[in-house]
């Protein structure tokens, strides 16, 4: 038998430490929210994309009372951006949620199988996406999916 430890590299920023534009895409993501169709869970995500030439694409979770057809807001907002920008590659993904009382306390992260779209989508384009999950008093950043995601399934694992 072998024991391996995996370990993942975390940033914890607070709101005003952020570059500007990582500021900006907190405050849509957070402005996303406002968007969600949440009756069931009354748990609004938001989500905003940066593609590489600066344009900025909002998501929203929305629920379904099916609820494998429920969608969640960081998938909304890839595949907004891949149906309407193909060409153009996400760079930044910043996510954000509140309950009934107001924004989450601590960051909330992708479920999984938002982490697997993301993950395709570093591999399409063969670069990483920045990921900011957005807490009220705290902003983790990681510099790519595969920290969340660290046994991963892509296509170098069918061959």
């Amino acid at each position: 038998m072998e024991h391996v430890t995996i370990k993942s590299d975390l940033m914890i920023f607070h709101y005003g430490e952020l570059a500007e534009e990582d500021r900006m895409l907190v405050d849509i993501a957070r402005e996303a929210t406002a968007n969600s169709y949440s009756p069931y869970s009354h748990f609004c995500v938001g989500a905003a994309v940066r593609l590489e030439d600066g344009t900025v694409i909002r998501g929203a979770n929305q629920e379904n009372a099916a609820f494998s057809v429920t969608m969640c807001a960081e998938r909304s907002a890839i595949f907004n951006a891949q149906s309407n920008y193909p060409h153009l590659a996400i760079t930044h993904i910043a996510i954000a949620a509140k309950n009934i009382d107001g924004f989450v306390k601590n960051p909330v992260s992708p479920c999984g199988s938002c982490r697997q779209a993301i993950l395709e989508i570093e591999q399409r384009y063969g670069r990483d996406i920045k990921i900011l999950l957005c807490g009220v008093d705290v902003i983790y950043v990681f510099d790519s999916i595969k920290a969340l995601l660290p046994l991963s399934f892509v296509d170098d694992s069918m061959r």
